[in-house]
């Protein structure tokens, strides 16, 4: 398998280099804020007002599969997972502390781009053959005039199908086999086993039963690793200010060698921390505008203020509190620290003790399952964009028979996988976001000026 990796790393070396997607992810981002005019900081409040306490629209009527708060879990359920455990430690393992806050700034600017994508998913979603929502960039940006707009919604489309794969199911997969063989000492082959069949119990049953089931455990999940990473850094609470020193200054300096950590350069901090907070929070990879396209809502503007919450959920929070979590602690600089999961456990078992790596486990399991479950409907709604709703139920048992293969394959070959496929899917989505803009921004300008007007048309359109 070596020159498989080799293949690999060269190609996520180019697609994640200096000159192709770190910018233009960060100056999309940057360019939907200020066309919005700050649009996330703005609509902040009602924005998770939407979210989290009115969570679904007064009428049953209103057109969509799931509520507004079902398509948020869903979305979160897909980006709260191994990135925020496992990416965030390799993010500082390659790129430093100063990585971090590469990965906030990611998030930031990215609000505007998941509003901006959950906006079109509604606007241009259909109804499939089954009568279920259809949305995404596989169909946005088929409105791009001309022949361009096919090719990029049909090139989405094979790349998010074979992303999911790797990003929302192999390295998820992997990192819980990994973990439960090293803490627990439970074969790789069993673990794959046991979550073939719990996400298979999910998976074939379509939206309705994914938004359930996340809508139930996503929040316990996330307030459960919250309030265990918040306990840890209370512990350490001395070393938080130097902490934020550090992650700012190796921002923009790079970090020196130290400890076991061999220092790195300013580039490499960006780097790794745009491609782990991309794999993290997802903006600027049009996942989110899929699940937004299932949700009963009377505008895309108030699913696309619903689906900018994730972002700033997941990176700005869940993120947040691993990063802090490692960088108090020190393990990052370790002589034997290893990337990925090793580090986030070294963590919390030097913060809390032997017994906190149990607790992480745990929150590893449920975030890997989480994941693993919202991506299968990516996968299929883009199936069904591709080959019609006949290749939906084939490709769902191609994806639950995957979480096997990924408990046992390499580590390294599934990581480099998943930063290529998801450069594949961002580029024609953020080229679309760019070209589709001036569309957002308009409507969004109708429904705030005149939001009864602006809903009564839009049920006409949806």
């Amino acid at each position: 398998m070596d020159w498989l990796n080799e293949i690999l790393e060269e190609a996520s070396g180019y697609i994640w280099g200096p000159f192709i997607l770190v910018p233009l992810l960060l100056l999309t981002g940057l360019y939907l804020t200020v066309m919005l005019r700050g649009l996330q900081f703005r609509k902040f409040g009602p924005a998770f007002y939407l979210a989290l306490i009115k969570r679904h629209e007064p009428s049953e009527d209103v057109q969509g599969d799931i509520t507004h708060f079902q398509a948020l879990t869903t979305a979160l359920a897909a980006t709260i997972g191994i990135g925020n455990i496992a990416g965030v430690a390799t993010a500082f393992f390659w790129g430093g502390p100063g990585a971090l806050f590469w990965m906030w700034l990611t998030g930031l600017v990215g609000m505007a781009t998941k509003y901006s994508e959950a906006f079109l998913g509604v606007r241009f979603r259909i109804k499939d053959a089954g009568g279920r929502m259809s949305g995404g960039p596989m169909r946005y940006l088929r409105h791009i005039p001309g022949h361009v707009g096919v090719f990029l919604g049909i090139f989405f489309a094979v790349a998010a199908a074979i992303a999911a794969f790797g990003i929302g199911n192999g390295t998820q997969s992997n990192t819980v086999a990994g973990s439960a063989n090293s803490e627990w000492g439970v074969p790789t082959w069993l673990t794959g086993v046991v979550l073939t069949v719990a996400v298979g119990a999910v998976v074939l049953g379509g939206i309705k039963a994914i938004g359930r089931v996340t809508a139930a455990f996503v929040p316990f999940m996330a307030v459960f690793y919250i309030l265990s990473a918040t306990v840890l850094i209370a512990a350490n609470i001395s070393e938080l200010p130097a902490a934020f020193a550090l992650i700012f200054s190796d921002a923009f300096t790079g970090t020196s060698a130290v400890g076991g950590f061999a220092g790195v350069g300013v580039m490499t901090a960006i780097r790794y921390g745009v491609a782990r907070g991309i794999f993290s929070n997802e903006s600027g990879l049009g996942t989110g505008a899929i699940a937004a396209a299932a949700a009963k809502t009377t505008h895309p503007t108030r699913q696309g203020l619903v689906s900018m919450t994730q972002t700033f959920i997941d990176t700005l929070v869940v993120v947040s509190f691993t990063g802090l979590a490692i960088v108090v602690t020190g393990v990052w600089r370790a002589e034997d620290i290893q990337p990925g999961a090793p580090m986030t456990l070294a963590a919390f078992s030097q913060g809390l003790g032997v017994w906190a790596t149990h607790l992480i486990v745990v929150a590893i399991i449920f975030f890997a399952v989480s994941t693993i479950i919202g991506w299968s409907y990516y996968g299929d709604r883009c199936m069904e964009s591709l080959w019609g709703i006949r290749a939906v139920m084939p490709y769902r048992i191609a994806f639950v028979a995957m979480v096997f293969v990924g408990s046992v394959a390499d580590l390294e070959t599934v990581w480099v996988f998943s930063d290529v496929a998801n450069g594949l899917m961002a580029l024609p989505n953020l080229v679309g976001l760019i070209i589709l803009a001036p569309l957002v921004v308009r409507e969004t300008k109708e429904y705030f000026d005149d939001p009864e007007k602006a809903i009564e048309r839009a049920q006409q359109e949806l």
